[in-house]
């Protein structure tokens, strides 16, 4: 094996390009292992852990440009980092006839563009915080899609920004579309009249995606970070975007997504919500109907509710709207097919709304679900690396991600956990997510189908069937074609739900015994 290092001192790329960067790397043929990456200290770990760390990385700053290529001959990475560097020219080329102008700091591209009023900003997180105040303080919105941000700073932040009347999206703000443009993960919808404030990446795409699917469109989605309704944090961008939304003339419906929140600051966000004058959907999971209820609010108990509410508060018409009802001949078909021993569920997703919202579902009927997001510490896996009885595992996880691309950008983990898991006999069911859109892998159904395919024959070998259900979550507006992703599936036998929450209750109903 043959290892070649450059390192590119005082050259930052942010991390999203980073992570697509590296997934292309290690797809350049005779690479064993590439890896792309600023010079921190984690990733420097992220090097230790799988033995590419050497002195002259060990010595790289955090400004600094690590490029790592692992291959079986000197000559083959040598070819592979010519190809990279190919790679970073396309990245800095652009599109065809574009021109590009890049500013070295916030205030001198505040000074040029004096138009602009929101700053999206993706840089180490030890250095996020001090580019999001600069923002601020230039009179921008912004949109923090950094994470490793400490909550004091979040906290201080957002207070700065409720102070100027701005907003404070993140940090670890993954999703928006704000007028119509979706920002960093998101998907392509129809505009319309339904506004959305989200403490959930994936679980705001998903209610926008299902809004769009039953004819309804968005006005803003407004992300706030998966901490915003924390006790210490107390939903102050939530509650900001609320408000920000019902001064907005072109929207006449509110939604609001978050996994669960603190008590205390759900009750703030429900305070807000009475005092709102337009209609507020609620989905926050395992959420309290009564208070919401009580609040004037509209209760929704799964992300398809949620969006099927807010589109008939928009003025769509029941009646007239595909509601995507369960199968019931295929539950029983695929009850049927599956031995007595098969009993269990697993469950592999990048969304983690997507996640929480199956295994919730799951735990309506079954009380040995576990997880690596479970807040029941009885049933949070103690290794996440071997699975029990129902096992639903958010792979976008910090467990799963910390040094790694994500698995949006990156299936490979999960290709991974996915061929381990196919092997056991215990298995009936393996629900998976197929997220398309802005920032998501190139063709995120392509990359897994080999594993389909071999776990299919494996499982067809041994004398069992295994039960894929997957769910493609885009929309027809999206690229790749969403209809052809799903056809991808559908030919290799994998069977297809029509939302998340179809998926959560088909996964849960095939393995139903005796009924």
């Amino acid at each position: 094996m043959s290892t070649k290092v450059v390192i590119k001192q005082s050259t930052y790329f942010d991390s999203v390009s980073l992570m697509s960067l590296s997934t292309k790397a290690n797809q350049i043929e005779g690479v064993e292992q590439a890896v792309i990456a600023m010079g921190t200290e984690m990733n420097k770990e992220v090097l230790k852990n799988v033995g590419l760390l050497t002195p002259e990385l060990e010595a790289a700053k955090s400004s600094d440009l690590m490029i790592v290529v692992k291959a079986a001959t000197e000559e083959l990475a040598e070819s592979a980092y010519v190809q990279i560097e190919e790679l970073f020219t396309k990245k800095k080329g652009g599109s065809k006839g574009a021109s590009e102008i890049k500013y070295p700091t916030i205030d001198s591209a505040a000074a040029s563009i004096p138009e602009a009023n929101l700053a999206i900003i993706s840089v180490n997180g030890a250095f996020a915080a001090r580019e999001a105040r600069k923002a601020l303080e230039n009179d921008l919105h912004v949109m923090l899609f950094s994470d490793n941000v400490s909550i004091e700073d979040e906290i201080a932040l957002k207070q700065y920004a409720h102070e100027k009347g701005l907003l404070m999206m993140g940090p670890d703000c993954g999703t928006a579309i704000i007028n119509g443009v979706a920002l960093c993960f998101g998907n392509a919808v129809r505009k319309g009249s339904i506004g959305i404030v989200g403490a959930s990446g994936t679980g705001s795409q998903e209610v926008s995606v299902r809004i769009h699917d039953f004819g309804g469109g968005i006005t803003q989605l407004i992300g706030t970070g998966g901490r915003d309704l924390s006790e210490q944090v107390g939903g102050i961008m939530m509650i900001d975007g609320i408000k920000a939304l019902e001064a907005d003339a072109a929207t006449k419906v509110i939604v609001l997504i978050s996994k669960p929140p603190a008590a205390s600051v759900q009750e703030k966000v429900l305070a807000q919500v009475k005092n709102c004058t337009k209609p507020v959907v609620v989905y926050f999971i395992g959420g309290d109907e009564e208070a919401v209820v009580a609040a004037g609010g509209h209760f929704a108990k799964t992300t398809k509710e949620a969006a099927l509410k807010a589109v008939v508060l928009a003025g769509a018409n029941e009646d007239e709207i595909n509601k995507r009802a369960l199968n019931w001949p295929l539950i029983e078909e695929v009850r049927a097919k599956l031995a007595p021993e098969q009993k269990y569920v697993r469950g592999l997703f990048c969304g983690g709304t997507l996640c929480d919202e199956a295994m919730y579902l799951a735990m309506e009927t079954f009380a040995d679900v576990y997880s690596n997001i479970q807040k029941n510490p009885d049933y949070k896996l103690k290794n996440i690396h071997e699975s029990k009885a129902h096992t639903y595992l958010d792979m976008g996880d910090d467990d799963f991600t910390n040094g790694k691309p994500h698995p949006m950008i990156d299936p490979s983990l999960r290709i991974a956990r996915f061929l381990q898991e196919a092997k056991d006999p215990s298995v009936g069911v393996i629900l998976m997510d197929f997220i398309l859109g802005f920032g998501s892998h190139e063709d995120p159904v392509g990359v897994m189908l080999p594993a389909i395919v071999e776990a299919k024959a494996q499982a067809a070998k041994a004398g069992r069937h295994l039960e894929i259900l997957g769910y493609v979550m885009g929309t027809d507006l999206d690229t790749p074609n969403f209809d052809e992703q799903v056809k991808k599936l559908m030919d290799a036998g994998v069977t297809i739900a029509s939302s998340s929450t179809n998926a959560g209750l088909l996964a849960r109903e095939f393995v139903v015994k005796g009924a």
